[in-house]
């Protein structure tokens, strides 16, 4: 299979930035920014540690295509952000937080590694080289392990570490380097792109192929024992059936117990690339998530509004575009998407507050539990609450057992049924 991988030359000019890398880096940039205000929100912290590793790192430069404009590569994007986030952090802070952060920039061609490190020296961080930037000719695959370990030993308690694994296909990460990282270091992030179009070009029966290039994907399995061509010609969209079939497998076998999973767009229907969030926690995916919507003209999402995108079997016929002309639209995370939401939320969290055993449900437990199924994020979901609450459809109570009537949801909030149940479910 061809791989669309760039080429950077020390003598040579710099390859053109793809549509994928640009919605990447974007999202790069503004998470990484929102990371670090979350996690030094408690203002009695006087040092922040954080270890990031880029898994393709690229020689640090591209050029738009259309204007040849110079723009950077993801390692200068990571390592802006640190700078302009601590320059940020401290400046309204009579005690100064200290920014410790290392960086691993790996490529497995050696001049790609060259070009980058010129790039970072002509960028004035070619000081950092050797100390705080690692830079590595090697393939991320043969590094993870010992990346893992660097992080446990610097930080044994909490481990902080962004992995951002920009493959140039779909099988250059298997999902159990994934999964160690996961395991080993759990308050680690995997943030992943998968080609996804490039797998349903060349997946096919013939010669075993579609075994071999499932199993490499590190999903084997996945389509149960179907063949591509008896899917081809019994599912009307045999392209979003196979990725609704294939990303459950691959999440499972990575190990994260929270994930984002949305299309990059492409003028070509359904998303040349996946772009997935992986992390252990709760709040990461919602922050993620919060990205996500802000710039939501980068992405797309092919499933439903409320808490079971693929109607919690694999593949919707209500979705299939053959069936249904707004598939072709996809979920575009516009003001149309958040009322749809919140809407479908409407209807649906009520179900779970009234089949939940005891008084009710907690709603960050809630949110927990069922985030990874749904679009919206933290706020959407409060949001359809305090609606349902104000129509007297649900009861709102605080820890202190005192009913909340107008103000904004917290995470803490009890959600139970009223005490005058008149909703017909």
């Amino acid at each position: 299979m061809p791989e669309s991988r760039y080429g950077w030359s020390l003598n040579g000019s710099l390859p053109t930035l793809e549509h994928h890398s640009i919605a990447k880096h974007e999202i790069l940039r503004a998470y990484l920014a929102a990371y670090v205000q979350t996690l030094l929100s408690n203002p009695n912290r006087d040092e922040f540690k954080l270890t990031l590793v880029d898994g393709f790192c690229g020689g640090g430069s591209y050029v738009l295509a259309d204007t040849r404009e110079e723009r950077p590569g993801s390692p200068l994007i990571m390592l802006d952000a640190m700078r302009e986030a601590e320059a940020l952090v401290n400046i309204s802070r009579e005690r100064r937080i200290r920014f410790d952060v290392d960086c691993f920039f790996i490529d497995e061609d050696a001049e790609t590694v060259a070009v980058l490190n010129r790039t970072l020296i002509a960028r004035q961080y070619g000081a950092q080289i050797g100390k705080s930037i690692h830079l590595w000719h090697s393939d991320f695959n043969t590094k993870s392990a010992a990346l893992i370990e660097h992080v446990k030993r610097r930080m044994p308690l909490n481990g902080r570490a962004i992995f951002l694994l920009d493959q140039y296909g779909y099988t250059d990460v298997p999902a159990d380097t994934i999964r160690n990282i996961m395991t080993q270091v759990p308050s680690a992030e995997v943030i992943l792109t998968f080609n996804v179009a490039s797998l349903l070009t060349y997946i096919t029966d013939k010669d075993g192929r579609a075994e071999a290039l499932l199993a490499r994907a590190g999903t084997p399995g996945c389509l149960r024992g179907r063949s591509i061509e008896d899917i081809k010609r019994n599912q009307g969209d045999w392209r979003l059936f196979i990725q609704a079939c294939l990303y459950p497998d691959l999440i499972q076998r990575c190990g994260a117990r929270f994930y984002t999973l949305f299309f990059i767009r492409s003028e070509a229907g359904h998303g040349d690339y996946w772009f997935i969030h992986l992390s252990q926690h709760a709040r990461a995916r919602d922050v993620m998530t919060r990205i996500h919507w802000d710039k939501g003209n980068f992405f797309i999402h092919y499933g439903g509004a409320g808490l079971d995108m693929f109607e919690g079997i694999g593949y919707a016929p209500s979705l299939d575009s053959r069936v249904s002309n707004q598939a072709g639209l996809g979920f575009e995370f516009g003001t149309r998407e958040r009322d749809d939401s919140i809407a479908a939320l409407m209807e649906q969290i009520p179900r779970l507050v009234y089949s939940a055993p005891g008084e009710g449900l907690v709603f960050d437990e809630m949110f927990a539990t069922h985030c990874n199924l749904s679009p919206a994020h933290a706020e959407i979901h409060k949001e359809a609450v305090a609606r349902l609450r104000d129509l007297q459809e649900l009861e709102v109570v605080r820890p202190s057992e005192k009913r909340v009537t107008t103000a904004k949801i917290q995470g803490s909030d009890l959600i139970r049924r009223p005490a005058q149940t008149w909703m017909k479910l």
